[in-house]
């Protein structure tokens, strides 16, 4: 959420755009994104059979250009410290050990790991599908209160989460690029597009999905999705699968819930995972990542049977275990990134994107963290180890949160300051919507998505693949587009 004062970016386009365009324009794009595939299943008038346009911004919100390719330079490096991360058996014992007593469903996760690790690991490669959100900071540290005094609206940008599993926006970022191209060209502003980057992230990631079926040479073996009961967010996923039945149609693509696993799925003599008769060599998590996902004994029994094949897993139980906050926080500690990045430059460039992380374990560090955050909590928010959007605290709320507290259910959580963006302005078009869209105030999030293939002693295989941009009113904590709090945007890059 922006506060009330924040500097405003320019627009893409002179703003407002009269009244009778305006309506045009937006009937006009709310089809084109329907008949494209921006779109999502409705949650309050759920139907298998019907799809909705997904909120989008009209026009693109500007970016700066210099940040934005900061942003994709660093991804490799991102993915090569996530990959060591995951693989270091003991950071991630000694990072989570509070963590698992008081938080169950990390618990869980915790205890699978543990097995494969007693038992052996069955598939020592690992398929990393990584997004690092970021937002733009326009203040020169999170601790003061005095405004840059650059004449720039914005100093950096800041790191909000790196997620590991089912890092969405594969299709709608590039989706969102397309239907505000088709916008601005209606409206007469093609000139601006030169300044949209090019965005593959679809391509990216899949082609990221087939590098690893590759490695296990098996010709007849399928890549498996792992899906929830139901999918309001289809196109999201669908068009992966698209994507690589088209471009690989020798590649059999399938998609099961955690429970169709338990019920279906086996490990053959050599380990490998079957699915009924087929062969599954590599298994990509679109659920999992949260406890309704988990309806009882089955699906973590599926969970287990899964890590303990062959398969390679995007992600595998220990790079779910290395996207956890409580991770996060702890690499934000002074030194601690030398652990895992040898090269000085590295890790300087990403200290320069952590934000304030505080750890809120029992102990002196946790009652200082729980200090900073009642002493000022508007600068604070607080971070389950959770994915999906919608479980955070902010402001006012934390120090309610922190009282229901005692000190070893504060583990769960972390504290990091809250990054300050500037303002864009625009129209954002909703299903059911007020017509026609007013200009409101909006910030944006930017995600830049990773590949990365590896053993724990190689990498195989390491990219930046796309990004994607999601909007929503500054007045708005949460921002996911699938929890009906966000907007799909693309960045419009400015010097």
């Amino acid at each position: 959420m922006a506060t009330s004062d924040a500097p405003v970016l320019q627009s893409c386009i002179p703003l407002p755009i009269e009244e009778d365009r305006l309506l045009d324009i937006v009937e006009k794009a709310k089809d084109w994104a329907i008949m494209h595939g921006a779109a999502m299943r409705s949650k309050a008038n759920f139907s298998p059979d019907a799809l909705q346009f997904a909120p989008f911004i009209l026009t693109p919100s500007s970016f700066p250009r210099k940040e934005f390719e900061k942003a994709v330079e660093l991804q490799v490096t991102l993915n090569e410290l996530m990959h060591c991360v995951a693989h270091d058996d003991e950071f991630l014992k000694e990072t989570l050990q509070n963590t698992i007593q008081v938080d169950a469903f990390t618990g869980s996760l915790f205890k699978i790991y543990e097995t494969v690790l007693k038992e052996g690991i069955a598939q020592p490669i690992s398929l990393g599908l990584l997004r690092s959100d970021l937002m733009l900071e326009t203040r020169c540290e999170n601790s003061c209160k005095v405004r840059c005094a650059r004449a720039k609206p914005y100093c950096c940008w800041k790191q909000v989460e790196i997620n590991s599993i089912a890092s969405g926006f594969g299709h709608l970022g590039p989706a969102s690029k397309a239907i505000q191209s088709y916008i601005l060209k209606e409206l007469g502003y093609a000139d601006r597009l030169v300044d949209l980057p090019e965005n593959h992230a679809l391509s990216g990631l899949c082609d990221g999905m087939v590098e690893a079926w590759k490695i296990q040479n098996n010709p007849s073996a399928a890549i498996m999705f792992v899906i929830e009961d139901i999918t309001y967010n289809i196109c999201d996923q669908r068009f992966h699968e698209f994507y690589i039945r088209e471009t690989y149609p020798h590649i059999a693509v399938i998609r099961r819930t955690l429970t169709q696993i338990f019920e279906q799925g086996k490990l053959g003599p050599n380990g490998e995972l079957l699915i009924g008769d087929l062969p599954v060599t590599v298994i990509y998590f679109r659920a999992g990542y949260e406890p309704g996902h988990y309806h009882g004994p089955n699906e973590w029994a599926a969970r287990l049977l899964m890590e303990r094949s062959m398969a390679i897993k995007c992600p595998s139980i220990h790079y779910h275990l290395a996207g956890t906050k409580k991770v996060q926080q702890a690499l934000a500690k002074p030194e601690i990134l030398k652990r895992f990045i040898a090269d000085s430059a590295k890790i300087d460039s990403i200290k320069d994107i952590f934000t304030g992380l505080y750890s809120l374990d029992k102990g002196d560090e946790g009652e200082q963290a729980v200090k900073l955050a009642l002493s000022n909590p508007e600068r604070y928010v607080l971070k389950p180890q959770r994915e999906g959007g919608g479980n955070n605290v902010y402001g006012s709320d934390i120090p309610g949160a922190l009282e229901k507290m005692n000190e070893d259910e504060r583990s769960a959580w972390i504290l990091m300051e809250r990054i300050f963006p500037p303002l864009s302005r625009g129209y954002m078009v909703r299903p059911e919507g007020k017509m026609p869209p007013g200009i409101v105030d909006l910030v944006s999030e930017l995600g830049i998505f990773g590949a990365i293939i590896g053993t724990k002693d190689k990498i195989l295989y390491n990219k930046q693949v796309g990004h994607m941009l999601r909007t929503k009113l500054s007045s708005a904590n949460e921002g996911g587009v699938a929890a009906g709090l966000g907007a799909l945007d693309s960045p419009y890059l400015i010097d």
